[in-house]
């Protein structure tokens, strides 16, 4: 899926989630999304880097020009945090909607929501640091507050059982860096959780690393920097 991270209207990329390491590119997000579509993808995945921090998601305008000028399958996220912010962006015509914050803040509601809106519909972003014991720790809030929270746990105690189908999974320390993929946590999670589509995000260069990151278990990669900068070639990474 090619990715559009954009804040205050600008298509960025930031290195490993800080706000403070922006890189701005000066393209336009529909004629890119159209670029791509004409390339051959079929799925868009866009982020609001604004509300992810704050809260309110706020790209309507950007889904309504996407659903009326393309025929791409868009997944999108940033600052959803209530159900009706959810049945908005359906209604739109957004075929997932990606769950960040709340998924790890409120998991019992959000688990709520698979039910009521189908597994199909919906996209866990559990997006994780791994502190010095080991373990998966999943940062909020546009990735600048600890939660406390970690991975394995959260998933088996309130995900795993409710129907959770597609989870995003980004490791942070690679996100924005060129670094490649995390193979090694996509490993461990296709091999405990073989019922998710699980989404490979953070640090993909190439379109080896596309290929590699199917074989560690993901049906889905998420592709930033490398595209826009012209590294990747989107082409060859759907040959994948």
């Amino acid at each position: 899926m090619p990715a559009i991270d954009l804040r205050e209207g600008k298509v960025v990329r930031l290195a490993q989630g800080d706000y403070d390491r922006q890189t701005t590119y000066p393209v336009d997000p529909l004629e890119l999304a159209q670029e791509w579509e004409a390339k051959g993808a079929r799925w868009l995945h866009v982020v609001d880097l604004d509300a992810a921090r704050t809260g309110g998601y706020g790209l309507q305008p950007l889904m309504r020009r996407l659903r009326a000028q393309t025929s791409l399958q868009v997944q999108t996220g940033g600052g959803v945090r209530n159900e009706e912010s959810l049945a908005e962006l359906l209604h739109l015509g957004v075929a997932r909607v990606v769950i960040g914050t709340l998924a790890v803040r409120e998991p019992e509601r959000v688990a709520g929501w698979l039910g009521r809106h189908g597994a199909d519909r919906i996209t866990l972003a559990l997006d994780a640091r791994q502190d010095e014991a080991g373990a998966w720790r999943l940062p909020i809030s546009g990735w600048t507050y600890g939660s406390g929270a970690i991975l394995s746990e959260l998933l088996s105690t309130h995900y795993a059982d409710a129907g959770l189908r597609h989870l995003l999974c980004t490791d942070i320390a690679r996100d924005g860096m060129l670094a490649g993929f995390n193979f090694d946590l996509y490993r461990d999670i296709a091999r405990d959780w073989p019922q998710l589509q699980l989404q490979a995000s953070g640090g993909v260069r190439d379109a080896a690393d596309v290929a590699a990151a199917r074989a560690a278990g993901a049906s889905s990669a998420i592709l930033g920097r490398a595209l826009l900068e012209g590294r990747l070639d989107l082409g060859e990474a759907l040959a994948c």
